[in-house]
């Protein structure tokens, strides 16, 4: 039990071991000694919980010294503590001087970045170059967007060529119709015209996905695709276009050649060649002794696509033409199997 007088005794003895002891602690030893005092569960705490049995007429003046105590124990602390930071700033500043103007230590490892994500960079610059903004949409597709408006309905064999992955909605879920991952980046040119009138020019690099794996083929990569809507926008500004396109990914030297082809959502269309970058145009194994490699596929925009957005085909045409931006840096770096673009092996990333 606490007596009159007690706390005082305690509390004088409690200043006086702080007063003499804070000072000299170290800087390990500074922590355990403000525990030890004004901890939950230390001395300094120990005393007011004690105050209880105290006459009522003591309690304040005998909590107003254990304050005042507690006040004082942390100045010297803190005091303390400043002062084991000037010993270390001052011990610091009287060893060994700095050069700065030594140079700086070298990095073993230097990261670099990937070959395909060069590429984008460079196709989107190019692009950029010509007038046309970067546009972006989900991965995760519905139908609508990735077929029906593109002038692929259900029943269109065009579809079989895309080896859909189809994506199961949650159950109890309500979608507009089936969902899956986009197999190219097409969808984002009619969400783009779906939300805007024309003049349209954008440009919509990202990841697609199809069933597909071999050397040539993964079952993710990358497309960049193309779309310009406007008043008269002929097949003659295609061809410009794709000329420049090619010519500043792969260098002047290159050609472009157009063979007339197929695709849903174009009118007309074509496959585009380059001149092989195998053989430079002489005619090798890879391309057959053509001298030229396909690469992407263009066209203008088919007139039921500028209808499905709300667009006229009497006011407006367009182009849009797509490629794999994987293939496109496998002939950039003179590359012959895709699958080497995703195994991360870093002897063949720091040569490519």
């Amino acid at each position: 039990m606490v007596t009159a007088g007690q706390p005082q005794l305690l509390l004088g003895d409690l200043l006086e071991r702080a007063r003499r002891e804070i000072p000299a602690a170290g800087a390990d030893e500074l922590e355990a000694q403000r525990v030890r005092l004004l901890g939950r569960k230390g001395e300094l705490s120990a005393l007011l919980r004690g105050m209880g049995a105290l006459p009522a007429g003591e309690r304040p003046a005998a909590g107003a010294a254990v304050n005042a105590a507690r006040d004082e124990i942390e100045a010297l602390l803190t005091a303390r503590r400043e002062a084991i930071l000037r010993e270390a700033r001052a011990a610091e500043l009287g060893g060994a001087p700095i050069d700065v103007t030594l140079p700086g230590r070298r990095i073993a490892a230097r990261g670099r970045r990937h070959p395909v994500s060069e590429a984008q960079d460079d196709l989107v610059e190019i692009l950029a170059r010509m007038g046309y903004e970067v546009a972006e949409g989900p991965e995760i597709e519905l139908d609508y967007y990735n077929f029906e408006a593109l002038n692929m309905p259900p029943d269109h064999p065009a579809r079989d060529m895309q080896d859909t992955f189809y994506v199961r909605p949650p159950a109890g879920a309500r979608t507009a119709g089936p969902i899956l991952l986009r197999t190219h980046t097409s969808p984002v040119q009619i969400r783009t015209m779906l939300a805007r009138p024309p003049p349209v020019r954008i440009c919509s690099p990202g990841k697609v996905y199809r069933r597909d794996d071999d050397p040539t083929h993964s079952p993710m990569f990358h497309q960049i695709e193309v779309l310009c809507v406007d008043r008269d926008i002929t097949f003659g500004h295609l061809a410009g276009t794709l000329d420049a396109f090619v010519r500043g990914f792969f260098g002047e030297d290159f050609r472009v050649r157009l063979r007339p082809s197929y695709f849903p959502f174009v009118e007309p269309g074509a496959e585009v060649d380059v001149t092989c970058t195998f053989c430079l145009g002489k005619g090798c194994r890879t391309c057959k002794g053509s001298g030229f490699v396909e690469v992407l596929g263009a066209g203008l925009v088919h007139p039921r696509v500028l209808r499905a957005v709300g667009y006229d085909p009497e006011e407006v045409s367009g182009f849009a033409f797509g490629c794999g931006i994987d293939r496109l840096a496998m002939l950039r770096s003179g590359i012959d199997d895709l699958r080497l673009f995703f195994e991360n092996d870093l002897r063949f990333l720091e040569q490519a």
